[in-house]
């Protein structure tokens, strides 16, 4: 075990502890849809009957959109282009790809998801972040995927990281390596949800670091939410540090900022 942990840091050893996760996964994936076909769902949202589906068509047709947004940060812009900030600050990540603004009744499946273990939902927002990714009309998939990593203690305590479940979905769909090792939060700090907007940056500064040489490499990043984007931001930076050419954000919601 030690041997492939550390060839899995080391960049050796990356392939076969895809080739373990993705077998594992497909075991996994394989009973849960087993699991769906004999026990038919009802919608995460309205509790109709939804066949295979965890949320019904009617549910997922009205749930929030984001209207033109800036390409970098996804926050609106009256006509889809890059935003004032991003212009005179411009942020490490180079884009950010979101599925829906966060607000009712997004908002109520991922704090189902993130804080009552509803795991199925990883399945769902995988699958939101591609279609909204088909919708537009991409170039090359990135060469890595990575999930926004939890502290040791976060993750203790939920038992799991939302984010590398999606992530585990998104890389089986795209055939895209999902890094599973060397890459972590160093440190607890204070949920990003109970700081104000005006000191999430400092709350993460320095908080992550990366032990792989991700040299010429396109980083695709998985999350659930962005609300000021201060940890992708943070994250984004430490993984140009370590080569990576270009980040990107995939994620499942986007919240928008009380003026807006």
């Amino acid at each position: 075990m030690v041997w492939l942990e550390w060839r899995a840091v080391s960049g050796e050893g990356e392939s076969l502890s895809n080739f373990l996760g993705n077998a594992l996964d497909s075991v996994r994936r394989g009973a849960l849809d087993a699991a769906r076909r004999a026990l038919p769902q009802r919608c995460e949202l309205c509790a109709a009957p939804s066949g295979a589906l965890l949320v019904c068509p009617a549910c997922l047709r009205s749930l929030p959109r984001l209207g033109p947004r800036c390409p970098v940060c996804a926050l609106p812009t009256p006509g889809g282009e890059v935003c004032g900030r991003c212009l005179a600050q411009p942020p490490p990540f180079a884009a950010t790809l979101a599925a829906f603004a966060y607000a009712f009744p997004v908002d109520r499946l991922m704090h189902a998801f993130k804080y009552h273990g509803r795991l199925a939902l990883a399945e769902w927002a995988a699958a939101a972040i591609l279609a909204e990714r088909r919708r537009r009309c991409p170039a090359l998939p990135p060469d890595r995927l990575i999930a926004l990593p939890l502290s040791r203690e976060r993750q203790r305590e939920r038992g799991y990281n939302q984010a590398y479940e999606i992530g585990r979905a998104v890389a089986r769909q795209l055939q895209v390596p999902l890094v599973r090792h060397g890459i972590r939060r160093d440190r607890a700090s204070p949920p990003q949800a109970a700081l104000p907007w005006s000191e999430r940056a400092k709350n993460v500064r320095g908080a992550f670091v990366c032990e792989l040489d991700l040299a010429g490499m396109s980083v695709a990043v998985i999350d659930d939410v962005m609300t000021t984007g201060a940890s992708l931001a943070e994250f984004a930076k430490t993984l140009k540090a370590a080569g990576a050419t270009r980040v990107e954000n995939w994620i499942v919601a986007r919240t928008l900022p009380p003026a807006v």
